[in-house]
């Protein structure tokens, strides 16, 4: 057995803070299976070899959440059960519901981890122009103005079917008129910045913390050769980074939108727009308090289920 998962019952609003606690303590990658997702489906050619089959026949949860979290078989699993059980607990310290708060693990091999989720993730129309697509599907474009973007999410989360990815790419759209600059902070999977490139985004840059997310940006970006300009690294929020560009994207939770809001204003050009989402309805408020204090304008609030993201735009000195 080569990795240890560790599954997390869970509420459906707290998936992306438990998948936030999962890498914090180690775990090299997550899986999410979310009853809300499996209700976005509409129906379709879901069958193995294109055929349509009715989607109550497909596997999937009927409430709340479960998030995996795949340990390497050097990390003592055993020791850090309890730590989880507990920063489960505490996200009620946080306005956030983490339902059963069950945490359990097993062992599993590299083909079963590497196969077990992919029954659940479908073709998916997240906006009236961008369809996401399993790289394994074979999908074909319903409509001419219909573009794809192919995903192999692997051991890195950002599939586009969470509300807040699917928030932060319907913001894209909007804003989004052709040969932007623009810096993707927490690019997980690198969906984003492949969404931003078929809509017509110039210059992109994408970063992550995570080396495991970065790797799978790449592979993504490599199924997708609109994005094969895109440029991607590891690093910490924008530390570091000192140059002005149209467009900020962040799907990260509030709690670490709070912190790169200066960083944001600096690294935008006068009048440039910083998307976030990842927010929880009660952080909303404290997002945009934050904004607004260093001298952002709210030009748009978008919302989906319990998750909320905004569109603000720097202010240009004498005006709004």
């Amino acid at each position: 057995m080569d990795w240890t998962a560790v599954k997390v019952i869970t509420s459906s609003e707290a998936v992306e803070a438990v998948s936030y606690i999962l890498t914090n303590e180690g775990a090299v990658g997550v899986q999410i299976d979310d009853a809300k997702d499996f209700a976005n489906l509409k129906p379709g050619r879901y069958g193995k070899y294109g055929e349509i089959i009715d989607l109550q026949e497909i596997p999937h949860r009927k409430n709340g959440a479960a998030v995996t979290g795949y340990f390497p078989r050097n990390v003592f699993v055993p020791e850090l059960i309890s730590t989880i059980k507990g920063r489960v607990a505490k996200l009620k310290d946080y306005q956030l519901d983490p339902g059963a708060g069950l945490v359990v693990s097993e062992a599993v091999n590299n083909k079963d981890w590497a196969t077990v989720w992919q029954k659940y993730y479908h073709p998916l129309r997240v906006t009236s122009q961008l369809t996401i697509v399993p790289q394994w599907e074979d999908y074909q474009p319903s409509s001419a103005n219909e573009k794809l973007i192919f995903l192999d999410p692997g051991m890195a989360f950002g599939t586009g079917t969470h509300p807040t990815t699917r928030l932060m790419i319907e913001a894209l759209e909007i804003v989004a008129r052709g040969g932007e600059s623009m810096i993707d902070v927490g690019t997980g999977s690198g969906v984003l910045s492949i969404a931003a490139k078929q809509l017509g985004v110039g210059q992109v840059a994408a970063y992550d913390i995570d080396e495991v997310a970065v790797r799978s940006a790449k592979k993504n970006i490599d199924l997708n050769p609109v994005a094969a300009d895109v440029k991607v690294g590891v690093n910490s929020l924008l530390d570091g980074i000192h140059t002005q560009v149209d467009l900020i994207v962040a799907n990260i939770l509030a709690e670490i939108i709070v912190p790169l809001i200066p960083q944001a204003f600096e690294n935008l050009k006068p009048g440039g727009r910083f998307l976030v989402s990842g927010i929880i309805k009660d952080k909303a408020d404290l997002v945009e308090r934050e904004l607004k204090g260093h001298h952002f304008v709210i030009d748009q609030k978008l919302r989906m289920k319990d998750w909320y993201g905004m569109i603000a735009h720097k202010a240009v000195e004498g005006q709004e």
